[in-house]
């Protein structure tokens, strides 16, 4: 089992960075598929990226390809979302995910563990 806790969220501009970190305890986190996804007010919940155990592999939306970056420190039990050139339509909560499969990148039926969430805003 493990529990993940999101930060980092807050307000930027458009075109701004921001970076969000999930901390996740338990000696297992090497084992876990780590992924984010964003919820907005009034949507589904949205697939944002997710990258496997050693971090060789990522997979992101079409919708932030280019802009955003996944990574995570096994050493640590951290993975991070580096968001750049941010739109208002970023503007969600981010929830920080980790799943026992690979493969299932985008299907958040196939996440195990959910943080509670980080917001962020990004006005024009």
């Amino acid at each position: 089992q493990v529990q993940l806790v999101e930060s980092g969220g807050g307000l930027v501009q458009a075109g701004g960075s921001l970076r969000l970190s999930c901390a996740a305890s338990g000696r297992t986190f090497r084992t876990f598929v780590m992924g984010w996804f964003r919820q907005a007010p009034g949507k589904e919940r949205e697939f944002v990226a997710a990258i496997n155990y050693s971090g060789s592999n990522t997979y992101y939306a079409d919708s932030v390809k280019g802009r955003f970056t996944i990574s995570r420190d096994n050493t640590k039990n951290t993975v991070s979302l580096q968001m750049n050139s941010l739109k208002p339509e970023d503007t969600a909560v981010y929830y920080c995910a980790a799943s026992y499969l690979l493969g299932y990148w985008s299907d958040y039926e196939k996440y195990d563990y959910w943080g509670q969430g980080t917001q962020l805003t990004v006005s024009s």
